[in-house]
């Protein structure tokens, strides 16, 4: 493991917004557009959280699991990847990374309860561990993701502010519905979450900020990002969620083996 994120494999990868945001051919031709891309996203990091929480494993877990499924599909398609295959087997992909290892055989237990209507869902133990192999293939088998949380308690407690950390800490979580954690350093986006909190807090940060020398623009654009999520996405409406989900192929014949 990289002794610091600057010397990780997360900080050369990381992406610029075009990167992220483009929808791949084969998912064109489904007629996915950058918006049902972004819903399907939004959608199966919930369901990652969802799952997790049944599984009873760490946030940490949930969020590398996140970051896992975010990145996947800047190099692959919903067309050729089933996401509904991807996102638990990330979250498996993941206990394992962070040393919380969760049973493949109550993995797709709960695969098949949550959510029970939706039959795209009920895959099974062999297609979990034949998906994972192709999953740290498409990684490169860089597994080490830095997060948000440890600078973020850290910053904190430089700026005075630890008697908000439960509302940046969820605020942190929630940027997970986003893309930014393969876009910038862990610390950035930290420094955005404590610019909201302290907005809703009522909290004076303006000369704390100014002494960490920091690029606002920077700052308050990860700030957007999160916010538009808050106003935009938060609840997504189910007519529009089914809608994305419809264009995705009814059968992945190359979903798992070769």
């Amino acid at each position: 493991m990289a002794a610091n994120f600057w010397a990780s494999s997360h900080c050369k990868k990381l992406l610029d917004s075009d990167e992220v945001g483009h929808v791949l051919p084969a998912d064109q031709e489904r007629g996915l557009t950058a918006e049902d891309v972004k819903l399907i996203k939004i959608y199966l990091s919930s369901y990652i959280k969802n799952l997790a929480g049944h599984l009873k494993v760490r946030q940490r877990v949930v969020a590398t699991a996140i970051a896992y499924f975010r990145r996947i599909y800047t190099r692959k398609s919903f067309t050729e990847f089933d996401p509904r295959l991807v996102a638990p087997t990330c979250l498996y992909l993941a206990s394992k990374a962070e040393e919380s290892t969760v049973a493949a055989k109550l993995l797709v237990f709960y695969m098949k309860k949550i959510p029970p209507e939706d039959k795209g869902f009920r895959y099974e133990i062999k297609d979990v561990l034949e998906m994972e192999m192709r999953l740290l293939e498409a990684l490169d088998y860089y597994l080490v993701i830095y997060h948000p949380y440890r600078p973020l308690i850290q910053l904190l407690q430089d700026a005075g502010l630890s008697d908000i950390i439960v509302t940046v800490w969820s605020i942190v979580n929630d940027s997970y519905r986003t893309d930014l954690i393969l876009m910038h350093p862990p610390f950035m986006i930290a420094l955005a979450c404590i610019y909201i909190g302290s907005v809703i807090k009522d909290k004076e940060t303006r000369t704390w900020f100014e002494e960490l020398r920091v690029d606002m623009n920077v700052i308050k654009n990860i700030a957007m990002e999160i916010l538009d999520f808050y106003e935009n996405y938060r609840n997504i409406p189910e007519e529009r969620l089914n809608a994305a989900m419809a264009k995705l192929p009814q059968s992945y014949v190359n979903a798992v083996g070769d």
